[in-house]
């Protein structure tokens, strides 16, 4: 462990926190605890449903009941199951908890300014550039990377996604009928296997290797959502099929690529692939890549 690295680490959260409120009983004045007033935030105007909710804050569930039961005991949320599917339950906000919450939203815009506020314009744009990159490292180390059943809902709804982005992108279109195959079937371990990321339990990107018998494993279905992309899950997701393909005794992984796919080229090459002559027949693929692991 990088003891120098912690103690910074340790140093900016106990500056955040102190700076930011956190550390007081109540927070922005308003007699409940941060973790209250950031519930009745993301419960938003439109409601939310708890699951939803709990994942989006990665909150104990018992915990998360809690801090609902305050917020209702205060007449600021209300909870009922929903009439399609009873073990759901939808959490709203009552009048007065819209108006709480925009007072909420205000007091944390002043709070927000007090600390640009003693800042010079140069020193502002420095912190406001400093917390976005901040932010941004934070939320790549919520992403979860894990082997799945490739025909689950989160695996189909990649690869849907991924489907659509190439025939967007694709000079003349995408049918996956006419590529290479990679079926639910061959991404099965033992003959292959699919890897979902996920960010506060919602899909963000996929991969699969393809085993073929005497030649190196083939990665497939590479995809990262636009939104979660500039956070290294692509990046992951190869890390995470090539210590797969290693422990499977391979030395070697390989994948094509189609021309349209420059960002992704660029990703491959500087994860240590080169490129190679042609070794399959894909009519959408233009580049080959392969890299010993």
């Amino acid at each position: 462990m990088d003891q120098a690295a912690v103690r910074s680490v340790r140093s900016f959260n106990r500056t955040v926190t102190q700076r930011l409120g956190v550390l007081q009983d109540e927070y922005l004045g308003r007699g409940r605890a941060l973790g209250a007033s950031r519930v009745l935030w993301e419960v938003g105007e439109d409601g939310t449903d708890l699951r939803a909710l709990r994942a989006a804050l990665d909150l104990d569930s018992g915990y998360l009941s809690r801090l609902i039961r305050s917020l209702e005991a205060d007449g600021l949320v209300e909870v009922e199951p929903d009439p399609a599917d009873k073990r759901v339950h939808t959490v709203r906000l009552t009048k007065a908890g819209r108006e709480e919450r925009r007072l909420v939203d205000t007091r944390s815009d002043e709070v927000a300014w007090s600390l640009l506020a003693p800042l010079s314009e140069p020193q502002r744009a420095q912190l406001v550039e400093s917390m976005f990159a901040v932010e941004r490292l934070l939320t790549a180390g919520l992403v979860d990377v894990a082997v799945e059943d490739p025909t689950s809902d989160a695996a189909r709804s990649c690869i849907e996604s991924y489907f659509r982005e190439l025939d967007e992108r694709f000079e003349h279109g995408f049918d996956p009928s006419q590529t290479t195959s990679a079926d639910a079937d061959e991404l099965v371990e033992p003959a292959g296997l699919f890897i979902v990321a996920r960010l506060r339990e919602e899909p963000i990107g996929c991969g699969a290797l393809k085993f073929e018998p005497a030649e190196p494993p083939e990665i497939k279905r590479m995809w990262v959502a636009p939104a979660a992309r500039r956070l290294g899950v692509g990046r992951r997701i190869l890390y995470e099929l090539e210590e797969h393909a290693r422990r499977y005794g391979h030395e070697r992984v390989r994948m094509d690529s189609n021309k349209a796919l420059r960002e992704a080229h660029r990703l491959y090459r500087s994860s240590g692939y080169r490129d190679v002559a042609r070794f399959n027949d894909n009519p959408y693929a233009h580049v080959w890549f392969e890299k010993l692991i």
